[in-house]
């Protein structure tokens, strides 16, 4: 017997993407870099292992696999990937195709992508979206490399995927590292998503003195309304649950210092390289560092007391919910806006209405909010999300709670960096003359820069100072 697809890497992700694909009747051969792992994952297969193959050696596991082979690495992101496509190649025939489902940095799948090209094996760089419950039960799946490649393995990613209705959450991105960069992006909005619920949520436990019991039901009440959303949902679950151990709150045992792999600091990376303002994530980002300096944190607030200070938070709590709403359209119109400048940049031509459905069902930023984003942009895929008129409509009638919850927050010290990014983001993108002329004349006077003239539009112009 010989298996349609192989998977290499029996981790947390690993092994439950390959429960997933037998599962759905797929015939599955396993190897792990060690022997134990496999058979600790083989013993709690249950009745799916008559129809996994492990293997103790990777050459026995290359010789598991039907021809033409294809092999998914499911392998910590970076060195250990390039390490185990070295050892896989000698092994591998001309037309054996490598699938590589990890957190890839995208630059690594595009140099990987053309390496492939020149050597004539094909590769994918898959972004795959869900945590370990999705890779189990049905993740979102994003598909770079080859056209090809992606078609000759399609009609497993697609029937291991999430499902929105009867549309599979699973679609090709484009060449190279599109898959990846569109994955990252999706991690960057969760960043920020978490970000503002976590703002929030602060605001009511710190400025409304509120406890978790009464926090999970306003969150259980939000999930019901345009709020709908899976990071919502657990936000209530997290907010009720009790620490076994103590009896209190669980969220009152939990350390707040956030930690991150690397995805969310990528897309503002990659914001600030493509000049694809994402300022909402970068402010998420930051706040992940920012958690993470406890002791320095001690220190401010013995010196300059605690934060939040007593305010009129009376009636804030449907504030709360328009900021919030008002937040996610502005994240997300910066994210699909990062897409849109790296499909110009890196000729992949991104299916923009495609990866709002893609992340509909699955991932961990799906919402009932992606499907209205879906056909927004349909009709206008090359339009700011903001100014499409649904969203336009909902951001028209929640600015203004975002605006009072920000300033009622400024009042009282309470740090809210994601939400006053998004404002600020709003504020800039509906500001038709801003204030960069300043920086111009700035920039003229000091480096004779030239500037463009306002009446004339012409360029490498300089003010009186050069004279």
């Amino acid at each position: 017997m010989t298996a349609e697809i192989g998977l290499i890497g029996l981790g947390t992700m690993g092994a439950a993407l390959a429960l997933n694909i037998v599962e759905n009747g797929f015939e599955t051969a396993v190897y792990n870099r060690t022997w134990s792992r496999t058979e600790e994952f083989m013993g709690s297969a249950g009745d799916l292992a008559s129809r996994l193959q492990p293997s103790e050696t990777l050459k026995d596991f290359v010789s598991s696999l039907a021809s033409p082979r294809n092999i998914i690495l499911m392998v910590p992101a970076g060195k250990p990937v390039d390490d185990m496509i070295a050892q896989l190649q000698p092994l591998l025939d001309q037309d054996d195709l490598i699938i590589d489902a990890g957190n890839a940095n995208f630059r690594d799948s595009r140099r990987r992508a053309f390496e492939a090209k020149n050597t004539g094996q094909p590769f994918l760089g898959i972004g795959v979206s869900g945590g370990e419950e999705g890779a189990r039960k049905g993740p979102s799946i994003m598909g770079g490399g080859e056209k090809s490649a992606w078609d000759r393995v399609a009609h497993i990613l697609t029937a291991i995927s999430a499902k929105f209705g009867d549309t599979a959450c699973s679609t090709y991105m484009g060449t190279d590292g599109a898959g990846h960069f569109v994955k990252t992006v999706h991690n960057g909005i969760e960043y920020a998503d978490m970000q503002m619920i976590a703002e929030v949520y602060g605001i009511m436990r710190d400025g409304l003195g509120m406890d978790s019991a009464a926090i999970a039901a306003v969150f259980a009440r939000w999930n019901q309304g345009p709020l709908q959303s899976y990071l919502i949902e657990i936000s209530g679950q997290v907010a009720a649950a009790t620490d076994p151990a103590t009896g209190k709150p669980m969220l009152d045992v939990i350390l707040d210092a956030a930690g991150q792999k690397g995805t969310g600091r990528w897309t503002a990376i990659e914001a600030l390289h493509l000049a694809a303002p994402a300022t909402t994530i970068e402010s998420a980002v930051a706040a992940r560092n920012l958690s993470s300096r406890l002791s320095e944190r001690a220190q401010g607030e013995a010196i300059f007391g605690a934060a939040p200070q007593p305010v009129d938070f009376d009636g804030i709590i449907d504030l709360l919910e328009q900021a919030l709403l008002a937040g996610k359209i502005a994240c997300y119109a910066q994210g699909f806006g990062l897409l849109r400048a790296a499909s110009d940049e890196f000729s992949w031509d991104l299916p923009m209405a495609e990866v709002a459905r893609v992340w509909r069902s699955g991932c961990i930023i799906r919402s009932a909010m992606l499907d209205d984003m879906a056909d927004a942009l349909t009709k206008t895929p090359d339009l700011n999300l903001m100014f499409a008129p649904d969203f336009a409509h909902r951001l028209k009638e929640s600015h203004q709670g975002l605006r009072q919850v920000i300033a009622k927050a400024a009042l009282s010290g309470a740090p809210v960096p994601a939400l006053s990014a998004a404002l600020s983001y709003f504020d800039t993108m509906r500001t038709a003359r801003g204030t960069a002329n300043m920086i111009q004349g700035q920039r003229d006077f000091f480096g004779a820069h030239g500037f463009v003239r306002l009446d004339d539009g012409t360029s490498g112009n300089h003010g009186p100072w050069a004279m």
